[in-house]
């Protein structure tokens, strides 16, 4: 699946090293991106976050290029997908590189269209920190409201930090054209 600027692709080996280096291996940013301590793992670990997985009926994930030079750009991922409820989150994490270049909300939109029209999801949500302005308003601008505030309920490299809750119904969405 594709947007105006990046596409979404399964996750391939060669994906691997690229994104535990340049996301998984700063441990202050990975702990501001993941509710779970940061731990040393090996690239070439099972236990990697980017390590190539059968598809699961739980969790989706993606690697995301850049359109134009077909350059790995990131990860995507709908997790904590629920069936009954057809509910999941989103979660997005760019290389350094690709940040500030508009990608987030391109990114946003294909995962909005893969889990309302490919999944049949009724609910998108995500979590990010209250200073996390790009991603605030990244999510905004692809029809996200903000719906609340977590207080104090991210532990983030040594203090507690405010979450912002927004989400998105699949009956307010407007596919893009």
């Amino acid at each position: 699946m594709h947007g105006e600027k990046t596409g979404l692709r399964a996750r391939q080996e060669s994906d691997v090293q690229i994104l535990q280096s340049e996301l998984y291996d700063d441990v202050a940013t990975r702990a501001r991106a993941d509710s779970r301590p940061w731990r040393p793992v090996p690239p070439g670990s099972a236990r990697s976050p980017y390590a190539v997985a059968d598809p699961s009926d739980e969790a989706a994930l993606f690697s995301v290029v850049e359109l134009e030079s077909r350059e790995l750009a990131g990860e995507a991922l709908l997790w904590g997908i629920d069936l009954h409820n057809r509910t999941a989150h989103i979660g997005i994490s760019l290389r350094p590189a690709f940040r500030g270049r508009g990608f987030s909300t391109d990114v946003l939109h294909t995962l909005c269209a893969y889990g309302f029209t490919v999944r049949g999801l009724q609910r998108l949500q995500i979590e990010t920190l209250t200073d996390n302005a790009p991603m605030i308003a990244a999510a905004t601008a692809a029809g996200f409201v903000r719906e609340g505030t977590l207080r104090r309920s991210a532990w983030v490299y040594g203090r507690y930090m405010d979450e912002a809750v927004l989400g998105l119904l699949a009956s307010d969405w407007t596919p893009r054209t």
